[in-house]
């Protein structure tokens, strides 16, 4: 097979009999030798057995375990066509939505070895052995991490106490994963596990904290609400200069300069001239990443559905004198009307990665003259973005920032006016 194209999720793309065949692992131009697998809709799967041909794109993975983890596909590709290809996704998406020549600026990069955030998986093995680290593409399988060029070395400096710790630990019986937040006062950390957690293993997570500089690891049962099972002292996060206590496994924007590049973004993205009593309404706020930011500029009022996000953010503003109105609203739910839209000279929204299907058809009704979003999903922003194009709306500016390196996962933000 000759291989086309590469795909939104990283895939070579080929052809057979009329069908799109996906081959992980190749890259544009290159002839592979493939064995089908089955099917992915009108779509075939396939694994290249050999590379015939070789893109002068390709390179040498740089990190060892690319062969079987599954959170960076791209690792192969050379850094200049990786960068082309990272913006392309934007330029597609809203090209797709109905803005062919957006004026889309230069990819933000984010350096290696800064992700302050992991989502691990866990798994006990035959023997007590306990496996800790990422599933495999597309596979249940987990891949046992002895490194990561992604994350920020004081994770991966934890992943062999880690096993340790859980080889020990009885609550983990099979199954259960492990949120680590990189904050100031050091690494949060959330355990879930299958199995219940009795005062032995309470002490054990206590020596743990104490050992590994860790200052609070909280646990759940499976997918129960945590409860803080070892505290050492107290956790903290600055945003733009303001302290905030995330919740254990509380999401936070991947890296630092991601962060950095999303806030300068939006902030750019805003009208030069607010007038004096402007209010901006941030749409999914979360700790308020964006929400301090916006403070400076004019009144910020916050809606998010998480409880814990919203009690963090409006502590957080309330010691800090900011002027920022926390709300618990669930937007998938009850999102903001028309009528409640009118009250603001910007709206700025960054949805879940499923986008924001309920409130944007509002937003495409309502007088807001401006709108800026930022997205994790290029496919939910094309679909959002097409509703705010029959609404009336244009393209000021896009950004795109690469946080999720050697993955297809991209961050976006768009600016939107009338």
């Amino acid at each position: 097979m000759t291989i086309e194209a590469l795909g939104a999720g990283g895939d070579g793309i080929a052809r057979q009999g009329g069908k799109a065949v996906f081959l992980p692992g190749t890259l544009p131009g290159e002839q592979v030798r493939a064995r089908l697998l089955g099917k992915r809709g009108d779509a075939l799967l396939a694994e290249a057995e050999a590379v015939l041909a070789p893109s002068p794109d390709r390179v040498a993975p740089p990190c060892p375990h690319f062969a079987t983890c599954g959170g960076c596909v791209v690792q192969h590709l050379a850094d200049a066509p990786y960068a082309a290809w990272k913006r392309a996704r934007l330029v597609e998406a809203l090209s797709r939505a109905g803005f062919p020549g957006a004026p889309v600026g230069p990819l933000e990069r984010t350096p290696p070895m800064t992700r302050r955030r992991a989502d691990l998986a866990l798994r006990r093995g035959p023997g007590g052995a306990v496996l800790v680290g990422f599933h495999g593409r597309g596979s249940d399988a987990v891949t046992d991490l002895s490194t990561c060029l992604v994350l920020d070395p004081r994770i991966v400096a934890l992943f062999e106490p880690l096993r340790g710790l859980l080889r020990r630990l009885a609550a983990l019986k099979r199954e259960g994963s492990a949120v680590v937040n990189l904050l100031e006062t050091g690494p949060d950390l959330l355990l879930r596990t299958d199995g219940v957690l009795d005062a032995p293993a309470r002490s054990l997570l206590a020596a743990f904290a104490t050992e590994h500089g860790i200052p609070r690891i909280a646990w759940a049962q499976n997918n129960g609400l945590p409860e803080t099972a070892a505290q050492q002292g107290p956790v903290s996060l600055r945003l733009v200069g303001v302290p905030v206590a995330p919740p254990p496994g509380a999401f936070l924007q991947a890296s630092p300069a991601g962060e950095a590049a999303i806030v300068a973004a939006v902030l750019a993205g805003l009208p030069a001239k607010l007038p004096p009593r402007a209010a901006i309404a941030d749409l999914f706020a979360g700790l308020g990443t964006l929400s301090f930011p916006l403070a400076t500029r004019a009144r910020v009022t916050a809606f998010e559905g998480v409880t814990e996000s919203v009690a963090a953010l409006s502590a957080a503003a309330g010691k800090a004198g900011a002027k920022v109105q926390a709300v618990r609203r669930d937007l998938d739910r009850q999102p903001l009307i028309a009528k409640e839209l009118q009250a603001y000279a910007a709206v700025v929204l960054d949805p879940p990665f499923s986008g924001a299907a309920a409130q944007v058809p509002l937003l495409a009704r309502s007088s807001v003259p401006r709108i800026i979003y930022v997205s994790c999903n290029p496919a939910a922003l094309a679909r959002d973005a097409q509703v705010l194009a029959q609404g009336g709306y244009k393209v000021l500016a896009a950004a795109p920032v690469d946080q999720f390196l050697w993955s297809p996962h991209l961050e976006s933000v768009v600016v939107f006016a009338r």
